[in-house]
């Protein structure tokens, strides 16, 4: 958000665990995701808690997008999207280049 106030860019903010994308929302997003679709999925403690494997995520579009429908919590953020075009917010310095 910093960084697109400091653009002077427009921006919606969505709060994801009160207002969880739609399963057709994350497949537009997917779709147009410009890094690897696995790193959409956080692997943190959560993650480990329901016992997932990081490999049934690589190059497939269709479990990310699953696992994120059921455990919302799992999405890797920030995530920008403009237009069709999405990325991972990480790192800070990629935000620049993506919104100007």
């Amino acid at each position: 958000m910093a960084v697109a106030e400091e653009l002077g860019v427009e921006h919606d903010v969505i709060l994801y665990i009160k207002e969880p994308p739609r399963k057709e929302d994350l497949e537009k997003i997917v779709a147009g995701l410009e890094d690897p679709v696995e790193d959409l999925v956080r692997k943190d403690s959560k993650f480990k808690k329901l016992e997932l494997d990081p490999d049934d995520f690589v190059d497939s579009p269709s479990a990310v997008v699953d696992i994120l429908v059921k455990h919302k919590q799992l999405l890797q953020r920030p995530l920008l999207v403009k237009g069709k075009k999405a990325m991972i917010g990480r790192p800070k310095a990629r935000i620049y280049a993506f919104l100007s």
